[in-house]
């Protein structure tokens, strides 16, 4: 599918295509109200819709990645609406039966909220992010976040958890380094976090699920 992308706004890429082959098995009515955090081009929205959502908000705190969103959403003939919004600090109005996120989540030695880059551990935008998902989410919501398991999957289950979401692992898939972690791989030599000359990383999707025990 054809989708516009300006510079410095993200490329889709293998977490993409894991996050929408997950989505792929959810069953998406048209009421749902679907949340697309992060939007970049706008990729995970228009899978949304093309699922069956027709109530899809891609958020962005990058007034270019929200411009491509709104223009590949116009070039497909597709509902998506727009919003500049870091989802951490000022959510968006209302609950959401579905939240996509694909988070910067590579470990570099960066402020993490700038590019794919995402802090010494790679959880500079995760763990906000497990933080305010309850918030989002409907009474019956669900989350689905992909991560690279070099940025720790099991803290991320454990926070989730901790929030009184129901976790469990959907999807997993070994893939190469992609364009930032290659830039990234002799500092993750450095930490221990990869073995020298390993340029392969495992992309995971997590599901977490609101239940009637999650705190508003």
């Amino acid at each position: 599918m054809l989708l516009l992308r300006p510079p410095g706004v993200y490329r889709p890429q293998d977490d993409t295509d894991l996050l929408v082959e997950a989505l792929s098995g959810l069953t998406l009515r048209s009421g749902d109200r679907v949340l697309d955090v992060g939007t970049g081009t706008g990729a995970l929205a228009v899978a949304a819709v093309r699922s069956g959502a027709t109530d899809v908000t891609a958020v962005d705190v990058s007034l270019r990645a929200l411009a491509a969103t709104w223009l590949n959403a116009r070039l497909h003939r597709l509902p998506v609406r727009v919003r500049r919004a870091d989802v951490t600090e000022r959510p968006p109005h209302g609950r959401f039966d579905l939240v996509l996120a694909n988070p910067p989540y590579v470990p570099c030695p960066g402020k993490g909220r700038v590019s794919r880059d995402a802090g010494p551990d790679g959880r500079a935008v995760i763990d906000p992010l497990c933080v305010a998902v309850p918030r989002l989410l409907s009474e019956r919501g669900s989350l689905l976040l992909v991560q690279s398991s070099l940025s720790d999957v099991d803290r991320t289950l454990a926070a989730l958890a901790e929030a009184g979401l129901e976790t469990s692992i959907v999807l997993r898939r070994p893939v190469p380094f992609g364009p930032v972690l290659r830039k990234c791989a002799r500092y993750l030599e450095q930490r221990g976090l990869i073995p020298a000359g390993q340029r392969e990383e495992e992309l995971v999707v997590i599901r977490a699920d609101r239940t009637d025990r999650t705190d508003p």
